[in-house]
């Protein structure tokens, strides 16, 4: 008896030729990016590299400015505005603090309790924009005046003796006083604080809270464990875009306090527009970005950078 022979092994089928894209469609996305990398190097690179470059010069408005790479302006800078570097960052991290603790109470109002008036309550938060920066600092003039109601009832419940003794107030009066300043400062840049609280709120599921409840967690507990951590993204977004301008800050200083409440950025604007020391004031501006930026990049690593996703 023969063996039938096996049927022969049916062929491979040929694979689909791969259309690999052309080179134009491989350029869309760079054609797609040049409009904000042409803004940033008009508007950022060449700026900074001009800054860097002032900063090392030497000479006068009236003999000219050459570039010697005079790096002591940097350290000569330092030395002299130190006390300035030290009241910017202690003005505009108790800003940051304020900010946060007015703040985050309005922003959880708003994502949880509002209701059909959170459109109008968000609309309210964003409506000092529609004013000039300018004139709503003026407007805290008056707002602390002396014979004003706000420092009369401040007086009254004796807050005043307290903010002296801490070294914010003199006497009776608020203005040109540390107070004023950091008034400013937190009035101003609250917006900034509550929007991207109110954005990661708002994102956070009910049921959590909810479950909570069923697993017999108190409020406080229920905030402590669920609310706040899962809103962290918006408390390190709120304290940087707050304190990162307000260090930088020279309008409420100006408006608000005295010669002895001046910021860096006062002395930054006071080198470009009155003194004309251009390498000074460009050296004090880098000084200012280095030591925000290693304190942005410390609370980042401490908070975690996934946070900020």
């Amino acid at each position: 008896m023969t063996a039938t022979a096996a049927p022969p092994a049916p062929a491979p089928e040929a694979e689909p030729p791969v259309h690999k894209p052309s080179v134009r469609k491989r350029l869309v996305p760079y054609w797609l990016l040049l409009p904000g990398i042409l803004w940033l190097l008009v508007f950022f690179v060449l700026p900074m590299a001009y800054q860097a470059s002032t900063s090392v010069q030497t000479g006068s408005l009236e003999e000219g400015f050459q570039v010697t790479w005079h790096f002591q302006t940097y350290w000569d800078a330092f030395t002299e505005y130190y006390p300035q570097f030290l009241r910017s960052l202690l003005y505009a991290g108790t800003a940051t603090v304020l900010c946060l603790l007015l703040g985050y109470p309005l922003a959880y109002l708003i994502a949880f309790r509002a209701g059909r008036w959170r459109n109008l309550l968000l609309i309210l938060v964003i409506a000092p924009f529609f004013t000039s920066f300018l004139i709503r600092t003026l407007a805290w003039k008056t707002i602390l005046a002396d014979s004003g109601p706000v420092v009369e009832a401040l007086n009254t419940l004796h807050v005043l003796d307290v903010t002296s003794w801490l070294g914010m107030t003199e006497g009776e009066r608020v203005l040109a006083t540390p107070l004023a300043v950091v008034c400013g400062l937190t009035y101003n840049f609250l917006p900034f604080m509550i929007l991207p609280l109110y954005t990661s709120l708002e994102r956070i599921d009910t049921r959590l809270h909810e479950a909570a409840g069923d697993l017999y967690a108190t409020p406080a507990t229920t905030f402590r464990k669920v609310t706040f951590p899962l809103s962290m993204p918006g408390v390190v977004s709120g304290t940087l875009l707050t304190f990162i301008p307000a260090s930088g800050d020279y309008v409420n200083a100006e408006l608000l306090g005295s010669t002895d409440t001046r910021m860096i950025g006062n002395v930054i604007q006071s080198q470009y527009l009155r003194i004309l020391d251009y390498p000074t004031a460009a050296a004090l501006s880098f000084i200012l970005m280095a030591i925000v930026l290693i304190m942005v990049t410390i609370y980042i690593r401490r908070a975690g950078t996934e946070d900020l996703v």
